[in-house]
Order: structure tokens, then C-alpha cells, then sequence
């Protein structure tokens, strides 16, 4: 067990027990009302006993969180075709259909890049976290497009410090909403979880710091006033440029989860393709560099787009 103490902010005045204990431990709803039913939780020094009971700013929230499963060691999964664009003895880099999650999480056990990758490369399973092995960044379900995997615990070691020290490039194409007053701006916020929406994310004060440059490569007004930009990553947090786009008030065409999706442009997912990555090699130390084209289902939103305004 964990012992978790915690005043409640401002940001969680209002907010259910349960709601808010699932958000600290990252437990599910279900299992925090469990916790709270049978007197795991506190409020300032008294047991709660109904999670739907409202927390309010400055009340003192304690409790024991049990510890998380292990998470288990992703299978090898040969019917997943994960397309790879290079290959040696260091690094893997592919080109990720969108729909393709990249590791084993909640809801998604089978039927991942990971497994796919296994099968083909085994060795992948002793290098870096056993329950997502050779993954240094990670493309969101719905976004297309260049990743590079480690195919050694060199080649890991080495790219989570160029990750680290921003020395990567990459760069994503995107279709979003309206006409950015800038033909290029730089978002810098800082990003963290939602407070009224657990599962997103959203630009918080105490979030971790977060930069996305973009330029706008072409506008248009049919059928609706949206723009073609390429955004370059300077951070790497989780939907960074899905929330960012969306924060100053052009989100991602078809992005259902950050207010991108309208009917003008029915979109299956986010208009979000990961179009180039670059990056020095592990062990050779020479520059590489990738670009992957636009899949067809991109492809076509921009030809039902009308002409680029001048």
C-alpha cells in the first residue's frame, strides 16, 4: 500500500471523492468507490463514506492506495503488419498506420505495434521497459506516421537522451479549424491532466512545460475556413499538439476528443500524420533523417478542401 495525502485545490473544488481518488492513484472510477465503501479514504481526519460526496478547496483528502498490478510482458503478435521503413542493427523505424495503438495498456492488450515488432524482432524484449520494450516516444492511436524503436539497449539509452535533450526532430502535418492569425508562432504552455476531464489533457499552471512551433502551409474556406499546418515538437507530452491547437482556438480536424470534429469535414480520426524524423545514430553517430508521405485517408480530406486563398 501507498500512503497518498493531498489538499484539495481550487481546480477540484466540487468534485466527487471517488473522482478525484481515482485522478491521485490512477485507479479506475469502480475501484476507487470500492476504496471509499470500505473506509479507505479520509477527509480531513474522518472516513468517508460516500463517494459521490463533493470535495471542497483546502480539505485535506488521505488515503492508502493499493499497489498497481505488474503489468504483464506484451506477447509477440504475428498478425499485426507494423510497415518498416529502415532496419539495422540499432533502431527500427516504422511508419504507423493510424488505428494502430503502440504498446499494451488499459483497454488494449492485443493487437499492438509492440506485438507486431516482437514477432518479427524478438530481441525488442530486453531492451528498455519490459511492458513496452524498445518504445522510446509514442504516436496516439489515431495519429499516422515516422517512430523509431530501440533495438538495443545502447540505441535506447542514446535516443532517450536526444529525446531528452530536444535534439530530435519532428515534424507533424495537420489540418485544423479556422485561420491562425501568424503565418508561424511558437505555443508554449504548460500541459497536464485536465482537472474537469481525467482522461485529457489540457494547459494547466502546474503542468509540465510544453512547446509546439507551427507554420501555416496553406489556408482555405471551402467547405470551412481551416488551414494545412506542419508543427514542430520541442517537448514531447501526451496529445501536445492536439491540446495545444485546440488552446488557442484551432483544434485538429476530427479530433473528437479536443473539440475538432464538425460535420463539414467527417473525419474517422484526427487529421495528425507524423511526416518527419530525424535524428543521430546510436552507435555510428551519423544524421538520419525520414519522411513518410500522407496516407489516402488524409489525402483525400484535402482534396475535398477548396483552393489555397492566396
Amino acid at each position: 500500500m501507498t500512503e497518498v495525502a493531498e489538499e484539495v485545490p481550487a481546480a477540484l473544488d466540487g468534485q466527487r471523492i471517488d473522482r478525484v481518488v481515482a485522478m491521485l492513484t490512477g485507479l479506475s472510477r469502480t475501484e476507487a468507490a470500492e476504496l471509499v465503501k470500505a473506509g479507505g479514504v479520509e477527509v480531513d481526519g474522518k472516513v468517508a463514506t460516500r463517494g459521490a460526496d463533493r470535495l471542497h478547496e483546502g480539505q485535506r483528502l488521505r488515503l492508502d492506495a493499493p499497489e498497481p498490478a505488474a503489468a504483464a510482458r506484451p506477447d509477440p503478435d504475428p498478425s499485426v503488419d507494423v510497415p518498416v521503413v529502415h532496419v539495422d542493427e540499432h533502431v527500427i523505424v516504422v511508419d504507423k498506420p493510424a488505428d494502430l495503438v503502440v504498446h499494451p495498456g488499459a483497454g488494449h492488450v492485443d493487437g499492438t505495434l509492440v506485438g507486431g515488432l516482437l514477432a518479427r524482432f524478438p530481441e525488442l524484449g530486453e531492451v528498455g521497459d519490459p511492458t513496452r520494450p524498445g518504445i522510446v516516444h509514442r504516436l496516439d492511436r489515431g495519429t499516422s506516421g515516422l517512430l523509431v524503436v530501440a533495438r538495443t539497449p545502447l540505441a535506447y539509452e542514446s535516443l532517450v537522451g536526444q529525446l531528452a535533450a530536444r535534439t530530435v526532430a519532428r515534424q507533424y502535418r495537420t489540418l485544423v479549424w479556422g485561420h491562425p492569425d501568424s503565418a508561424r508562432g511558437v505555443v508554449d504552455a504548460p500541459i497536464g491532466r485536465s482537472p474537469k476531464h481525467p482522461t485529457k489533457m489540457a494547459v494547466v499552471a502546474d503542468g509540465k512545460e510544453a512547446r509546439t512551433r507551427y507554420e501555416v502551409v496553406s489556408r482555405h474556406d471551402e467547405p470551412s475556413p481551416t488551414a494545412v499546418l506542419t508543427c514542430r515538437l520541442e517537448t514531447g507530452r501526451t496529445h501536445q499538439i492536439r491540446v495545444h491547437l485546440s488552446a488557442i482556438g484551432h483544434p485538429v480536424v476530427g479530433d473528437d476528443r479536443y473539440d475538432g470534429v464538425r460535420q463539414t469535414l467527417p473525419m474517422a480520426r484526427p487529421f495528425l500524420h507524423a511526416e518527419h524524423l530525424g535524428f543521430t545514430h546510436p552507435a555510428t553517430g551519423e544524421d538520419l533523417a525520414f519522411d513518410a508521405a500522407l496516407p489516402a485517408d488524409l489525402t483525400q480530406v484535402l482534396a475535398a478542401l477548396g483552393p489555397a486563398l492566396a
